[in-house]
């Protein structure tokens, strides 16, 4: 199953279904940590986690280009 990160980067959902996927990740017993579950890099979680959905956005949205 593709992760968050992966369907972001190939279109198939919009940014705002990052939260959908927190909370599934909330719900599971899913034992990776919520990076991993989202398909984030170091750099990306550090950037979600100092500066916020902003960042992590600009971050994936030049990688889709």
């Amino acid at each position: 199953m593709a992760n968050f990160k992966e369907l972001y980067l190939a279109g198939k959902l919009d940014f705002e279904a990052i939260d959908d996927y927190v909370d599934e990740w909330m719900n599971s017993d899913d034992e990776r940590t919520l990076a991993k579950f989202l398909g984030l890099n170091a750099d990306e979680e550090d950037a979600w986690i100092s500066d916020g959905d902003d960042a992590l956005y600009n971050m994936l949205e030049a990688q889709r280009k």
